[in-house]
């Protein structure tokens, strides 16, 4: 007898068919109903996600049929695809392992479909005849499930590089649309987007660490609720996502539920999350996020979705260094424009001032000339004593002016920071005193040297003082302390200046340094931006500390010399 083939069964034209993974399984099913002369038949594989037998293509099953999901080892097509053997049955009324979902059905016979040793699926036919297949039919159907595979097996392969191909091109996609994005928020969106409907997922999420590194926080998800957006921060150290950065290695779960690490179940249930996929967002040698998708039934992500996944998330993580960068860049650009205009402002305020110190000084002469000549009562010489010291004031207001804008380097000298602080003390307890103001000092023995203007340390410490007497005008503590510590990694010399009065809040913390801008009765608005003019050009830095009714804490730190080298 001439030994039938599906190749045989099949005509020339239906060969571009059979590269289709679903249209070879319906010519295929189709071949081998029509060969057997069966009544109806199905090609079921097994999900290798879910381990059901799944029906992926039918022929005369009834609706309710084709939704039938059977278990490994489950009715005669369970048992063949667990034994990887044939099965052919002439009455299923006879045989135990059938499991009845026709009632019409007399005969049935199950051939298993291998792939490189591995039953992936079966072939079944089914008759309302009693015996109605035959040795040579069950011969002839692992005939064509044999050949059935190898044409199964090359569909797949070529739709995997269809896949692929789509893939690429989506990739090229998504990357020119991410990094044309400028704004980090746009970018965010875009990356959960585009991530979203390339992956095919239900819900997508990016994660970034925080600044300390401590925690994860959510800054943007496409496919969830506001329960999930308004999920609290990941611990970096207890979460299974912070495991992820700290391994710098994808994450699949099958169910997030069950799986022990995943801290938030509770939402994880009422968004129906059930198996999750995470990558990290690693920029150089720095791990900056998390890029994780989640879908709504069992699955096992292929290592050709992991590949995929991390290679979005590389591209995400240059994209949102890009952002940060152009975000450092505006900035960068508003404080230059910033600096700009208070030079201009600082050349204009000193020419200013220089034109009205000549006149001013004319007239404080003249004035004390003519005071010196009148015979004045009570009322008059309180009233020309004022305006003599308002003519003071107005020359220290004008000195101050042309300070700042002179910023003249400064001169250095090896600095004693106890007597430094004796002297400033010195200088500033009458004040003091007078407002109630008890003065602690706290300087650390065999403080190592460090060298710095004189007079313009004097001059910040004086501004520091007076400040916190200004913010105490109940009295109160005045603490100032010197003590060398480690900044950037190298040693310096920490001198603070701590009150406990009326506190600033975020947004005058914000334009402390401002020049021109006080938040006080009196005063010109300088003493601040001259004391960071002054650390500046000491390359010292000064640190803020503040909280509204608590009191303020000024630290300068300047770098310590080796005293061996030349400053």
């Amino acid at each position: 007898m001439k030994r039938t083939t599906l190749f045989s069964e099949l005509r020339r034209r239906d060969l571009r068919t059979l590269l289709h993974p679903q249209k070879a399984l319906d010519r295929i099913l189709a071949a081998a109903v029509r060969s057997t002369r069966a009544d109806s038949g199905s090609f079921i594989l097994i999900n290798p996600n879910s381990g059901l037998l799944d029906i992926e293509a039918s022929h005369g099953l009834s609706e309710r049929a084709k939704k039938v999901k059977l278990r490994p080892g489950e009715g005669i097509t369970g048992w063949v695809a667990t034994t990887g053997q044939s099965l052919r049955t002439g009455d299923v009324r006879k045989e135990k392992r059938y499991v009845a979902i026709n009632a019409k059905i007399r005969s049935e016979m199950a051939v298993p479909v291998e792939m490189r040793g591995q039953v992936v699926g079966l072939l079944n036919v089914d008759s309302t005849n009693v015996d109605a297949f035959s040795a040579t039919d069950e011969a002839r159907l692992i005939d064509m499930a044999s050949e059935a595979a190898q044409w199964l097996e090359l569909a797949w392969e070529i739709d995997q590089l269809r896949l692929k191909g789509r893939q690429l091109t989506s990739l090229v996609d998504i990357a020119q649309m991410i990094i044309s994005e400028s704004n980090l928020d746009q970018i965010l969106e875009q990356i959960t987007l585009q991530t979203f409907r390339l992956m095919k997922t239900h819900l997508c999420s990016v994660f970034l660490c925080s600044e300390d590194a401590s925690e994860l926080v959510l800054r943007a998800c496409h496919g969830g609720t506001k329960l999930y957006r308004e999920k609290p921060n990941l611990s970096m150290e207890d979460s299974l996502l912070g495991s992820v950065v700290g391994r710098r290695k994808a994450i699949s779960v099958v169910d997030v539920v069950k799986e022990k690490g995943y801290i938030q179940t509770d939402i994880a249930r009422k968004e129906r999350l059930v198996s999750m996929l995470a990558v990290p967002l690693i920029f150089g040698q720095k791990a900056v996020g998390v890029l994780a998708i989640y879908t709504r039934q069992r699955h096992r992500f292929s290592n050709d979705e992991i590949n995929l996944l991390t290679t979005l998330g590389e591209l995400s993580a240059v994209a949102i260094e890009k952002g940060r960068l152009l975000t450092r860049v505006v900035d960068m650009e508003e404080k230059l424009r910033a600096s700009e205009r208070l030079s201009a402002l600082g050349l204009l305020a000193a020419e200013i001032a220089h034109e009205i110190r000549n006149p001013l000084t004319v007239m404080q002469m003249l004035f004390h000339a003519l005071v010196e000549t009148l015979q004045m009562d009570a009322t008059s010489q309180r009233d020309a004593e004022l305006i003599s010291e308002k003519m003071r004031q107005m020359n220290r207001i004008l000195d101050q002016v042309l300070s700042f804008a002179r910023s003249s380097e400064p001169i250095k000298e090896t600095v004693d920071a106890q007597q430094l602080i004796d002297d400033v003390f010195l200088l500033t307890r009458h004040k003091l005193q007078q407002g109630g103001i008890d003065v602690r000092s706290t300087v650390a023995e065999n403080l190592p040297p460090f060298r710095a203007d004189r007079p313009q340390l004097e001059q910040v410490l004086l501004n520091l003082i007076l400040n916190a007497a200004d913010a105490m005008p109940k009295g109160g503590t005045l603490r100032l302390s010197a003590a060398p510590e480690e900044f950037d990694g190298r040693p310096h010399l920490a001198i603070s200046v701590r009150d406990n009065g009326q506190g600033m809040s975020p947004d005058q913390l914000a334009n402390l340094f401002a020049p021109f801008l006080t938040y006080k009765d009196s005063g010109t608005g300088i003493g601040l931006a001259i004391v960071k003019k002054i650390m500046e050009n000491h390359q010292g830095k000064v640190q803020v500390e503040s909280k509204v009714g608590q009191g303020t804490r000024f630290k300068l730190l300047f770098p310590i010399i080796d005293p061996h080298t030349t400053a």
